[in-house]
C-alpha cells in the first residue's frame, strides 16, 4: 500500500534521513518509534509532500508520489499532526465537511452523499452528540476524535499520524489509540503512526519501525524490534522487558539510563 524506497531528505546543508525504505502492507498499523531529532515527523511530511526530498522515492497505491496532483494524493492519503486548529467559529460537522473537498471542485457544495459521509465519520468516531459543538471548545481528546473524523470523511486509504497522543493524559491517549485500532480493523484503513510511548506502540501495532539519528534500525514485529538491547543501542537506557502469554506482546519498562561512558562504546560500533 505504501512503499518508501531510498528516501533522503535534509536541510540547510545537512541530512537529516538517510537512504530510508519502509513497506507497509494493506491494512496495516506500523509505528514510527526513535529518540527525539532522529527524522520520524520529518519522514511523515516528505511522504505527504511538505516538505522536498533530495532522493528516493514514494509510492502509494502503486502510484509513485511524484505523479501525482495534491488533489489525487489527498484523495488516498491524509495525515494529522501533532497539533491542529481550527477557526474559533467552527463547529465539528464543519470541520468534518472539510474532510470532502479533495473530493469537490473548489467551487462546489457539499452533496446529499458527501452529508452522508459526514454523518457516518461522526458515527465512527462516536462525534454525533458533539457536531454542533465549537472544535475550540473540546477537550484534547475529544478534539482528536473530531480532527479523526475530518481525516475519515476524506476516506483515505492511508492514514498517517504524527503524535496522536501528544498533549493527551493516559486516558484520553488510549482513547485515541483504541479508536485508531477500531478503525484499522473495521475499515481496513493502512496507519502508519510516530509515536514516542514504547508501550503504545508495541500494543497497538503490527509492526515497528525504529529510527536513530536518520537511519532504519530496526523493523519488525515488537516482540522481535522491541528488545532489550535495540532499546539500550537507540536510546540509551536500561529495561526489563515482560510478555503476555496470551498475545506476546512486550511490556517495557524503563528502569535506568546507561553510563555515558558505555553510550559512547556502543556509538563506537554502529549504533
Amino acid at each position: 500500500m505504501l512503499k518508501v524506497q531510498s528516501l533522503t531528505i535534509g536541510y540547510e546543508g545537512r541530512t537529516i534521513v538517510k537512504d530510508f525504505s519502509l513497506e507497509v502492507r494493506e491494512g496495516e498499523v506500523v509505528s514510527i518509534v526513535g529518540p527525539n531529532g532522529s527524522g520520524k515527523s520529518t519522514i511523515l511530511k516528505a511522504i505527504t509532500r511538505l516538505i522536498p526530498c533530495k532522493g528516493g522515492q514514494v509510492c502509494v497505491a502503486d502510484r509513485e508520489l511524484r505523479n501525482m496532483t495534491q488533489r489525487q494524493l489527498s484523495q488516498v492519503m491524509c495525515m494529522l499532526c501533532q497539533s491542529n486548529s481550527s477557526p474559533a467559529d467552527m463547529t465539528v460537522e464543519e470541520l468534518v465537511g472539510y474532510g470532502r473537498m479533495p473530493h469537490k471542485k473548489w467551487y462546489e457544495r457539499l452533496s446529499g452523499e458527501d452529508r452522508e459521509i459526514v454523518d457516518w465519520a461522526l458515527e465512527q468516531t462516536n462525534m454525533v452528540r458533539y457536531k454542533e459543538r465549537l472544535v475550540v471548545s473540546l477537550s484534547g481528546g475529544e478534539a482528536q476524535r473530531a480532527w479523526l473524523a475530518m481525516a475519515l470523511a476524506q476516506r483515505p486509504k492511508v492514514l498517517l499520524l504524527d503524535e496522536p497522543t501528544t498533549y493527551l493524559d493516559i486516558g484520553h491517549q488510549l482513547e485515541v489509540l483504541e479508536l485508531v485500532r477500531k478503525l484499522n480493523r473495521e475499515l481496513g484503513l493502512t496507519v502508519v503512526m510516530v509515536l514516542h510511548d514504547l508501550n503504545h506502540a508495541s500494543a497497538y501495532s503490527d509492526r515497528v519501525c525504529v529510527l536513530k539519528d536518520g537511519d532504519l534500525k530496526e523493523y519488525g514485529k515488537p516482540r522481535d524490534v522491541l528488545t532489550m538491547d535495540v532499546i539500550r543501542n537507540v536510546y540509551g537506557v536500561e529495561t526489563d522487558i515482560q510478555y503476555a502469554q496470551q498475545d506476546s506482546v512486550p511490556r517495557i519498562h524503563i528502569l535506568r539510563k546507561i553510563q555515558e561512558e558505555r553510550r559512547d562504546t556502543l556509538e563506537s560500533i554502529g549504533y
